[in-house]
């Protein structure tokens, strides 16, 4: 399937390792100008690096840590700048920790939806304009099931997500731009690597997945490259979970 991306470009957070990685070298692959982002310079030098010598075109980096309060607009506009003009955005910077106490303090909360919600948001404000008057652009939100285990911050930041994107997606439609969630299941990763050991990993798959194993960040990427594609025009406002079939509701 030609996916009619060759002349596009794609502004990607959270680049440096795992799905946002991915997603930058899936792009890359299919001729689209990218615009890495994440916290480790050293990271997205590797990156760009594998990008050209399997034949894509340059990336343009950009260091930043998004938490920082002017970091959406400085990044969009350093982007834009460097692309000339962003057609693409990959939301995939993000993060979540333990679950906490019912007397956890509100900073625990609060940075929690900065990092998950507020910048995810704020960022795409920022491009959206260009978007909107080209008349031509794909959101796509890496997010997370908003089904909660326990108490975590992270959680409600999901549905936050996915409710803001279902809503921007009716009103920027006409316009040309879409917008898409996709919350991953178990995606190997290093934060994954981290959190969870190899023990638990294949108890887990064994018990609870039934395809039997982990993902690969490759295997989401897929969507997303897709999604990202004149080809996916008819499809925005969805949360399409890669998880293996790990959560259990029907809808």
């Amino acid at each position: 399937m030609n996916l009619q991306l060759t002349d596009k470009t794609a502004l990607v957070t959270g680049a440096s390792q795992g799905i946002g990685r991915a997603i930058a070298k899936g792009l890359a692959a299919e001729g689209v100008q990218t615009c890495i982002v994440a916290r480790r310079k050293a990271l997205l030098d590797e990156l760009a690096a594998e990008i050209v010598a399997a034949g894509g075109k340059k990336p343009e980096i950009v260091v930043i840590d998004v938490m920082e309060t002017d970091a959406p607009i400085r990044l969009a506009r350093a982007a834009e700048k460097a692309l000339g003009k962003i057609d693409i955005l990959i939301n995939s910077a993000g993060g979540s920790k333990p679950a906490i106490h019912v007397d956890a303090p509100d900073s625990a909360w609060d940075e929690s939806m900065t990092l998950n919600y507020a910048r995810v948001r704020q960022l795409t404000h920022a491009v959206l304009p260009g978007m909107m008057q080209r008349q031509w652009g794909r959101i796509i939100n890496i997010s997370g099931k908003s089904e909660p285990e326990a108490l975590i911050a992270a959680t409600p930041t999901k549905a936050a997500i996915h409710a803001w994107s279902k809503g921007l997606s009716r009103e920027v439609g006409p316009r040309g731009v879409t917008v898409n969630c996709i919350p991953p299941g178990r995606i190997m990763s290093e934060q994954i690597r981290r959190k969870y050991s190899p023990e638990f990993r294949a108890e887990q798959s064994a018990k609870e997945i039934p395809v039997g194993r982990y993902g690969e960040p490759e295997e989401l990427a897929a969507l997303a490259v897709f999604l990202s594609s004149p080809v996916a025009a008819y499809i925005t406002g969805t949360v399409m979970p890669v998880d293996g079939g790990l959560r259990k509701y029907a809808f």
